[in-house]
């Protein structure tokens, strides 16, 4: 028996339906492919800016800050300089831009394709944006036209205007486009202005140290900063001198000539590397000039050059010997003449690190660094230096003082309790006149932040900073005048004008001559012999002063004035961490004594009135409270008292 096998359809039939679904499936997916390239085109291209719409330099006014002798020390805001053309800069720069942001700059059409696709892989792969690929236009491009977020459809407009630039401009103008507005950090946008503020120079003067310098800061303006990180920078600088090697523009002999003649620029180093801590402070005073303007200001200054290289080159020294077991991490500086000037400030050992001043911000206990003006308080109320008081244990409630030493003395005399820090002594002379009288006291002699009704306000137990405490010693190194603290002696602006000149005033005499000179010779017992601040005395000179560390061992200070200068300086930790049992009488008196006697022929500047083409009168109401903070009879810190003015207690 036969089976019979199935009849088979026609092949033809069948290859026909199946191209027919093929070519139908090819355009429905060239058709999706369009019409996502059209979305994502329509995406790009949405709100891509035209050429004729570059974004102009957003710099504030610039502000420079001046020394006493009119060294620049900081600027800050925003610098233009005039814009050049390819002729105007010296080849070693160009050159030096290209080695190490866009070797191939003058072959490439904008864009570098390969360039683009590897730091794609490398940011695909890290699941983070790690790696740019920017050229020189991109670069420009960016500036110009887009904002600086970091997202694939910025890259993609960045790239499609780069192209366009590269169509419509030559390779010259495009690099001074790029060069003459490109930031390069402390407030200076274009190469002209960057020449000026590093090293006092027009562009085309830029030798190539300087040259390789400057293009050193594209990558990093504030990180490779010459005046805030000079090692960074010119570790920098060798690196982009490596780099023109390699791109065939200088050869090793002239890279290494110019590195070993080379200077970190000169203007910054002589203020210090630490003044930036001065300078920032200042420009927090100056805030409401620097909002009413748009032209540019110079703010000369109280600072001395001399006196602050002093006081930061003492303070490594000293740091270096300090063992590390002693667990000492931080310091704080301030030097006032009699009058209130501010001519020297470290409010930290690294300002790159932590701009955060311990001069003016920091609020610690003081310890026994009060207690002299609880001992002004006693003069004033009819006690000498040579009535005797009890130093016999105290306790008042749960509060109950012991010596620093523990030790039990009978009675003293005021001169020998204030020279032995005796805490029972104090206390005790305190409840006998009075905390209200003390708080008095305090407050004609300049404190910002008053001692509380409490008999522990007497060993220190209130908060305070190193400005308001030094310039409360300065109150009596001036014999009694009232002082405040100043630092702007004048503002002009960039059409010549003269905003402010600081007008000397007229100083209350708020304690009584007598009783200040009767405080000193008992301060003066502190630094003699037997007394807490030994370490401080300077040998031929009459130096008064204060020892204070807080308990635990967390603060520890020295104030202290010759007949020139007042200094305070500061030791302890940023997390109020104990010390291992530094106190006042070591490391800060022996920085104190270092610098004070290292200083000791120094002269007082003269304080010129400066000339300009005019003055103008600035906001009446910022003007006036300028005045104030400057010329005595305010509270910088907490708003002015206005009629509250302290009055002599006679």
């Amino acid at each position: 028996m036969s089976v019979k096998k199935p009849k088979r359809r026609p092949a033809k039939k069948k290859t026909r339906r199946n191209a027919a679904k093929r070519k139908s499936l090819r355009r429905r997916l060239i058709a999706l492919a369009a019409l996502l390239l059209a979305a994502a085109g329509f995406y790009l291209l949405h709100g891509l800016p035209s050429l004729d719409n570059a974004k102009p330099i957003n710099a504030r006014p610039s502000v420079t800050i001046l020394a006493v002798d009119g060294t620049p020390i900081a600027r800050f805001g925003g610098l233009q300089g005039r814009i050049l053309a390819i002729s105007d800069v010296p080849p070693d720069l160009v050159h030096a831009v290209l080695s190490v942001e866009n070797r191939d700059f003058y072959s490439d059409y904008g864009i570098e394709p390969l360039a683009i696709l590897r730091a794609a892989w490398v940011n695909l792969k890290a699941g983070r944006w790690v790696e740019g690929a920017s050229t020189i236009t991109q670069q420009l491009a960016k500036n110009l036209f887009l904002t600086p977020n970091k997202t694939l459809r910025r890259k993609a407009q960045e790239a499609i205007i780069a192209l366009e630039l590269t169509h419509k401009y030559s390779k010259d103008q495009i690099l001074m486009a790029y060069l003459n507005r490109v930031y390069f950090g402390n407030g200076a946008y274009g190469v002209d202005a960057a020449a000026e503020l590093y090293f006092n120079e027009r562009a085309s003067r830029l030798d190539l140290f300087q040259s390789a310098m400057l293009a050193g800061l594209l990558r990093a303006p504030e990180y490779y900063s010459p005046d805030v990180h000079p090692r960074r920078a010119m570790a920098r600088t060798h690196m982009v001198l490596h780099e023109m090697i390699e791109a065939g523009y200088i050869t090793p002999r002239a890279a290494h000539e110019a590195y070993e003649n080379g200077r970190l620029p000169q203007h910054f180093a002589t203020a210090g590397d630490l003044n930036r801590y001065f300078a920032a402070w200042v420009l927090g005073q100056i805030d409401g000039f620097t909002a009413s303007t748009t032209n540019d200001l110079t703010v000369k200054t109280t600072l001395d050059p001399q006196l602050q290289l002093m006081a930061e080159s003492q303070a490594r020294r000293v740091f270096e010997h300090i063992p590390k077991d002693r667990h000492v991490t931080q310091m704080a500086l301030v030097t006032e003449a009699p009058d209130g000037a501010v001519l020297a400030m470290i409010g930290g050992r690294d300002y790159a690190r932590s701009q955060y001043n311990r001069a003016t911000q920091a609020l610690r206990q003081p310890g026994s660094t009060v207690k002299p003006f609880v001992y002004l308080a006693a003069l004033e109320n009819g006690w000498t230096p040579q009535s005797t008081i009890s130093a016999a244990p105290i306790k008042t409630g749960d509060y109950h003082p012991n010596n620093y030493d523990d030790e039990s003395y009978g009675a003293v005399t005021l001169a020998e309790a204030l020279q032995k820090s005796l805490n029972t002594a104090t206390v005790r002379l305190l409840r006998d006149i009075g905390v209200e009288k003390f708080i008095d006291v305090a407050r004609r002699a300049g404190f910002t932040h008053l001692p509380k009704d409490e008999l522990s306000s007497a060993l220190g137990a209130d908060n305070v900073d190193l400005l308001e405490l030094t310039n409360a010693y300065a109150t009596l190194a001036s014999g009694g005048k009232e002082t405040w603290p100043y630092a702007v002696l004048s503002i002009t602006d960039s059409a010549g004008n003269l905003i402010y000149q600081r007008q000397p005033p007229e100083r209350e005499q708020v304690f009584s001559s007598a009783h200040v000179a009767a405080l000193d010779g008992m301060m003066q017992g502190v630094v003699a012999p037997g007394g807490t601040g030994a370490h401080a005395a300077i040998p031929g000179v009459a130096v008064a002063g204060k020892t204070g560390t807080s308990q635990n061992f967390r603060d520890a200070w020295f104030i202290g004035f010759t007949q020139k200068l007042v200094t305070g300086v500061w030791m302890g930790n940023d997390d109020d961490s104990p010390m291992h049992s530094v106190t006042g009488g070591m490391y800060p008196a022996e920085l104190w004594h270092d610098y004070m006697g290292a200083v000791e022929g120094f002269t007082l500047p003269q304080f010129v009135p400066e000339t300009a083409q005019s003055l103008v009168p600035a906001d009446n109401a910022f003007a006036d409270m300028l005045n104030r903070w400057s010329s005595g009879g305010g509270d910088f810190l907490n708003g002015f008292r206005g009629s509250d003015k302290p009055v002599y207690n006679h």
